[in-house]
């Protein structure tokens, strides 16, 4: 990958995360977390995984399409969102769940807690 792309890469992450923060601040507000779970350029798609408080909410899953709905609208590059809570079997199989950045080694291994945002 070229520097110019990994720059490209950080760009798009950094608005992408900017999104989350400035338009789902009710997500932090009442304890859950949005975190870039992985993010494509060249295809245009990007997972997004809700964790804390959004695991088990009642409207996370109107959430998740409010998130689906307007980043591809505001974010021209992103074609797909995929976005989901680690619940109900979407997302992950075998029940692993990914890394996060912030996440510390020190956190209990049986935690539900979800993934801290990068915010």
């Amino acid at each position: 990958m070229s520097t110019d792309a990994a720059g490209g890469d950080d760009d798009l992450k950094e608005r992408v995360t900017n999104f989350l923060r400035r338009n789902f601040p009710q997500i932090q507000m009442h304890g859950g977390s949005a975190a870039i779970q992985h993010l494509d350029r060249e295809s245009g798609e990007v997972s997004i995984q809700l964790g804390g408080a959004c695991s088990g909410c009642g409207i996370s899953p109107m959430t998740i399409q409010a998130i689906k709905s307007r980043m591809v609208k505001e974010i021209p590059e992103i074609e797909t969102v995929h976005a989901d809570t680690g619940m109900g079997g979407g997302g992950h199989e075998g029940g692993t769940s990914p890394s996060f950045p912030g996440e510390t080694s020190d956190d209990e291994g049986d935690s539900n807690e979800g993934p801290q945002a990068p915010f």
